[in-house]
């Protein structure tokens, strides 16, 4: 028998639920096609040299930045959807024409200025209005079945990103290997396209949100914003639980790229990186479910600790990694894949245990930001530890260690103090249900 209120038994609420299942599946085929190896392809042939993409690349990372103009707007906004709608599709729109300005009669000089052009307005559109929809879109999911929505969602998005990323790759290489890469350009802008008219679809189904006379009028000023959320202690350990999972993460994901396929460390090929990587992928999906039910019976702090442990596990794994065991890299991924069914929704979802609802995109934006600012100062200093340990011969106190071991050392230690974080002080908080 469903136990849900009659509200969310609702067709247009169970149209929305849908509607915003799907949205965030197109925008996620969307940003596998504006990032990684397609991006790269794309700057090349507009004349960028591997510095300044590496350059593009880390700023990119640094774009949750512009989740923080929502906080200023926010409690101004009358009609959900209408506002939301126009910032997210021009973003959309953005994306697209980046894969059209290799056509362009420029000169290369003025191509790299249209695409750095292009990135930003895309990144910034996206970003800020990605708490709103957030909020917008969980308005209409049960309280007590948002993880297994979550879950569900994900494993959507994974499925179905698996395919996109197969299909636009293979016809991709086929146009290039037929000396024609801005033919694979053309199928790219088209896809994007194609899947942001869809996006735009399912957030016209999503059922609106329009505040009245009254609640306008009652809107809260900035400062009050500030002290809900900045000031309510149970949520600033939230934030310190973002910062602890941020630095973690960027302390040493984003430098096993290179370890994975250099010669001289574990040596696998471009094609055995992207297989690992769907392995991963795979034990995700079919871990997201029961990560979504175990979290909706227990709570969103458990799955938290749950994932954290896994998390845990994988760097401890990585830790060993050599090119004399580089086959431990293969369970370093699937481990660190499947821990994200547990941290990665319920880090926004623990938001509705300490914020009221009022503040919750702000909430998510503040917590984003000074999460991903903390992780991008621990990749500039890992980048340096890494270079000295690259410099003196692969020895760290004297010992034979590849710089990746160390920062998987250090990443390891990161989240056992989260996971003990979580289970003794966060978990013993009181929580809302909202």
């Amino acid at each position: 028998m469903d136990k849900r209120p009659e509200i969310f038994r609702q067709p247009d609420y169970k149209r929305s639920r849908w509607a915003y299942t799907f949205e965030c599946a197109f925008e996620y085929f969307v940003s596998l096609l504006v990032t990684g190896v397609f991006l790269a392809k794309l700057l090349k042939d507009v004349g960028m040299d591997d510095a300044l993409i590496g350059i593009i690349s880390s700023f990119i990372s640094l774009s949750f930045l512009f989740q923080l103009f929502s906080v200023f707007v926010g409690q101004r906004i009358g009609n959900t959807k209408r506002f939301v709608t126009l910032f997210h599709t021009l973003s959309q729109v953005f994306f697209m024409c980046l894969y059209l300005i290799p056509f362009l009669p420029f000169e290369y000089k003025f191509k790299e200025i249209i695409a750095i052009i292009c990135i930003l307005a895309a990144y910034f559109g996206n970003y800020f209005v990605t708490s709103m929809i957030y909020q917008w879109g969980n308005s209409h999911v049960y309280p007590h079945h948002r993880a297994q929505f979550s879950a569900t969602k994900e494993m959507i998005s994974l499925a179905l990103g698996i395919v996109v990323t197969l299909v636009v790759g293979y016809v991709m290489d086929a146009f290039e290997a037929d000396g024609n890469l801005r033919g694979g350009f053309i199928f790219a802008a088209v896809s994007i396209f194609i899947f942001s008219v869809c996006d735009f679809v399912c957030l016209m189904l999503i059922k609106n949100r329009i505040k009245t006379p009254e609640e306008r009028a009652e809107r809260a000023p900035l400062k009050e914003v500030f002290k809900n959320v900045l000031g309510n202690r149970n949520y600033f350990t939230v934030i310190v639980l973002q910062i602890l999972w941020s630095v973690s993460i960027y302390t040493t994901t984003g430098f096993l790229g290179t370890y994975a396929i250099n010669k001289s460390e574990l040596a696998f090929s471009v094609g055995a990186v992207q297989v690992i990587a769907l392995v991963g992928n795979a034990g995700r999906f079919f871990v997201s479910r029961p990560f979504g039910k175990f979290s909706d019976k227990y709570s969103y702090a458990k799955g938290i600790e749950l994932g954290l442990i896994i998390a845990a596990l994988s760097f401890a794994v990585n830790i060993f990694t050599t090119p004399a065991t580089r086959y431990l890299y293969v369970v370093y991924i699937l481990l660190h894949s499947v821990c994200y069914a547990g941290i990665s929704q319920n880090l926004y979802n623990i938001t509705y245990n300490f914020v009221d609802s009022r503040y919750i995109a702000e909430a998510m934006a503040i917590k984003n930001c000074i999460g991903g600012i903390c992780g991008f100062g621990a990749s500039l200093l890992s980048s340096r530890l890494l270079s000295h340990i690259q410099e003196n011969g692969n020895t760290f106190f004297g010992i034979d260690l590849y710089g990746q071991q160390v920062l998987s050392a250090i990443s390891f230690v990161i989240l056992v103090i989260a996971m003990l974080f979580t289970r003794f002080v966060i978990e013993k908080q009181r929580t809302m249900v909202q």
